[in-house]
């Protein structure tokens, strides 16, 4: 293995040209070998446009050159299972998009083939590699805004136009649960230390989108009586904020999820009414995320966030989409 790790990425989505490649190019421990498409030209274009070596004309290709240490998979949903499987049995590191799978069940079977390989799993939740959520966390868990007696949520944006995007399939894994409700559910899980015990979830589903989901509000139960209130779109005005409350204070993250530009970061304490504004370094989460990976890689040491969690963070996606469609409280 050479001093940097070489990554090769199955597809040119979106979210891999635009922030994923470029992320990992700026990490430290890492470097974009080679991309794949199966449309071998828009291989060759992307390659060429962001500065990556090797071109090649299918995913089985890709996994079968012997210099890739790791791989991303930045495909639709509905094709992270048999890719992260294929990856693993062709011995290499994977950084899956999330959400890693379509069900709990599927992502179990994808870990259980990634430990069978002696290869790391990584869900790619870029935003939790950023410090400031060590510094939230440090703030709750030093009790400076007491107990926490709630969290709320959201990630919504408005991509309704593109009726051919891959997210407006049904059979694919589209919907905003999946795309970007997973996001709050995932930092309450992180920041409350514990899983949830319960669910409910109104949604619009859209007959004009495949009859996905393009609007979710929801009530994640956690036990001690917290719990998560969120919602999630594809079909309304972006926004992305975070709020803990406690019984002494308040975090509000108004950019909890996405920091692009200097000061997007920033987050607000309030502690019995003194509210100041938390100064965070502008850092690229996205090679944050790579380099973790590296580094537990390079030493064989634990991930940060093992397999599990994306097991679990399903477990409550799952129930998230019951309720949705069933009308009911989800017990988990």
């Amino acid at each position: 293995m050479s001093q940097k790790l070489k990554w090769g990425v199955l597809g040119c989505a979106g979210i891999a040209k635009r922030s994923v490649i470029p992320g990992v190019q700026q990490s430290e421990l890492n470097e974009v070998a080679a991309i794949a498409s199966r449309n071998e030209e828009k291989a060759k274009q992307t390659a060429a446009d962001l500065n990556i070596p090797v071109a090649y004309g299918s995913y089985e290709a890709l996994l079968e050159d012997p210099s890739i240490d790791v791989v991303y998979i930045p495909l639709p949903n509905h094709l992270h299972k048999e890719w992260t499987i294929r990856a693993a049995e062709a011995g290499k590191h994977i950084l899956c998009e999330k959400p890693l799978a379509l069900t709990e069940s599927e992502a179990a079977e994808m870990a259980e083939a990634a430990a069978k390989a002696g290869v790391y799993l990584s869900e790619a939740f870029m935003y939790r590699y950023h410090p400031r959520y060590d510094e939230i966390k440090q703030i709750i868990d030093s009790g400076q805004i007491g107990e926490v007696r709630g969290i709320r949520s959201a990630f919504t944006f408005n991509n309704a136009g593109d009726k051919t995007n891959v997210r407006y399939r049904k059979d694919w894994g589209g919907g905003s649960i999946y795309d970007v409700g997973c996001y709050p559910i995932n930092a309450a899980r992180l920041l409350l230390g514990k899983e949830p015990i319960a669910v409910t979830v109104n949604a619009f589903f859209s007959p004009e989108h495949d009859d996905v989901d393009m609007m979710a509000s929801g009530l994640i139960e956690f036990d001690g009586s917290v719990a998560l209130t969120f919602d999630c779109a594809m079909w309304a005005a972006s926004r992305n904020p975070l709020e803990i409350l406690g019984t002494d204070g308040i975090i509000e993250v108004p950019s909890a999820y996405i920091t692009p530009t200097p000061g997007s970061g920033n987050f607000f304490l309030t502690v019995r009414g003194e509210r100041s504004e938390i100064e965070v370094p502008h850092v690229n989460a996205y090679s944050m995320q790579a380099d973790q990976l590296a580094r537990a890689i390079m030493n064989k040491t634990p991930l940060q966030f093992q397999p599990d969690d994306a097991i679990n963070n399903m477990k409550v996606i799952d129930a998230c989409l019951l309720s949705a469609r069933e009308h009911t409280r989800v017990a988990l």
